[in-house]
């Protein structure tokens, strides 16, 4: 595959990563809380608390550190599973008359995300070679689309607090969000998945 194929790949990979994995689940939270549907509130606050792995791996790609490539290829997997693995959530969701729109519209994006995420990992996987050297054009361009929203990081940054945002401190940042997430993950999986398994409970 030539270089600029692949750069095509990658960036389609984030502009589908932004309808998919952030617009529309946006949309879908706003509208069941104004629809009051509360088994889709409850799937989707998991599904933001999971996805924010991908945003972490965004700062840590701006600071150019070497382990948000492996957290970038992770989270798609994360995302698709949390989104599938509950029973009572399955169940109270197959409950929901199929045909009302946002039931619907709900189901198609989980297809969808899933789809997509099979699609981002299988792309991500060649930059995981970046884990050991970060300085060849295919890791740079896994770094051009969280190098723009660093941009749009830093312009807002400086408007509210009037302060520079640098990629070290978005790394910094990033590292900081990875240590958190990773001791909740660890406090899920020794604590509330052996007393209430696939039930999403308090997640």
């Amino acid at each position: 595959m030539s270089e600029i194929s692949y750069r095509s790949l990658v960036w389609l990979s984030y502009r589908l990563g932004a309808t998919f994995a952030f617009g529309i689940p946006l949309v879908l939270l706003i509208w069941s809380s104004i629809k009051n549907e509360p088994s889709i509130i409850r799937l989707l606050s998991i599904y933001w608390k999971v996805a924010s792995l991908m945003l972490i791996s965004m700062l840590l790609l701006t600071g150019n550190r070497s382990i948000g490539y492996l957290t970038s290829f992770l989270s798609p997997f994360l995302m698709i599973t949390c989104l599938w693995f509950w029973i009572d959530l399955n169940e109270e969701l197959k409950e929901l008359p199929p045909q009302k729109a946002l039931p619907f519209v709900l189901k198609a994006w989980r297809w969808s995300l899933s789809v997509y995420g099979c699609f981002y990992a299988s792309l991500s996987f060649k930059s995981l070679n970046c884990l050991n050297q970060t300085t060849n054009s295919q890791c740079s361009l896994w770094r051009e689309a969280p190098s723009g929203l660093n941009q749009v990081i830093k312009s807002i940054f400086n408007f509210l607090f009037g302060a520079s945002w640098t990629e070290t401190l978005s790394a910094f940042i990033g590292y900081l969000a990875l240590i958190i997430y990773i001791v909740g993950v660890i406090q899920w999986l020794i604590i509330r998945l052996p007393k209430k398994g696939r039930i999403a409970g308090d997640f």
